[in-house]
């Protein structure tokens, strides 16, 4: 008598008789990727400097970003809700710039919670500046919960002609 489970990637066969289980494992080419994917991911990340990686894998939830350009500034609007802005730290190091900071779990002590969306705890996102922006004029503002960072363009230089005498 035989029993057979079938799972995505295994079969489990076993006999009563003989007393004897045996598992086959199906081989799929997207479990090669999948240790491919794993590995590159893992290579990459140790090429990171490794203050950005200590910093990131203490955050517990990431901001809603947008980034936009205009022909005279990149604008970061970063959604904070519930923040103030004091509980916001802005760092610019190395052509980087580094938002973190923490969201303080609200406590209820009068009654229970039955259903909890919001994230709290620490968070942080960098951004790696082009060689167009202006770091020694960033500046940074916070409306309404939203964080807005504004990263003026160095103005273009032009060539100059100059004449031949």
């Amino acid at each position: 008598m035989y029993g057979r489970t079938n799972d995505m990637n295994e079969s489990h066969i076993t006999t009563l008789s003989g007393g004897f289980t045996m598992t086959i494992t199906r081989w799929s080419p997207f479990n090669d990727l999948v240790a491919l994917q794993r590995e590159m991911n893992r290579a990459f990340n140790n090429s990171l400097p490794q203050i950005d990686r200590e910093e990131n894998e203490s955050a517990v939830w990431s901001p809603m970003v947008d980034v936009d350009e205009n022909d005279n500034e990149y604008q970061i609007s970063m959604d904070l809700p519930g923040m103030d802005k004091k509980e916001v730290k802005i760092n610019y190091q190395d052509n980087t710039l580094t938002v973190s900071g923490e969201r303080k779990a609200v406590q209820h002590d009068e009654h229970n919670e039955h259903y909890v969306e919001r994230r709290f705890g620490r968070f942080y996102r960098s951004f790696t500046l082009p060689s167009k922006a202006d770091a020694e004029k960033i500046s940074a503002s916070y409306n309404n919960g939203v964080l807005t960072l504004t990263v003026p363009k160095v103005e273009e230089v032009k060539p100059k002609a100059i004449e031949i005498r």
